[in-house]
């Protein structure tokens, strides 16, 4: 009896992993961007993310444009 997860293995395509290159941003290496986030309910998470998947995007896109909605819907106000 053989192994169908070692065949799978053996039969695999070896890439060699690609070398690290060091980031020339100050900080995280991400262009100076920062993470915004926050906890929600894991429905909300599975929601968004197969939102995500639909529309051929990011979440982290999604995000953004929610985001900018809000910023919008604020202008004016002074909080």
């Amino acid at each position: 009896m053989s192994n169908k997860f070692a065949d799978a293995l053996k039969s695999a395509p070896r890439n060699p992993p690609q070398p690290v290159r060091a980031s020339r941003s100050p900080g995280n290496g991400r262009g100076g961007l920062k993470h915004v986030g926050g906890y929600f309910p894991p429905a909300v998470s599975k929601r968004l993310r197969q939102m995500a998947f639909d529309e051929d995007t990011t979440v982290q896109e999604l995000l953004a444009e929610a985001l900018e909605l809000l910023f919008q819907s604020r202008r004016g106000t002074v909080s």
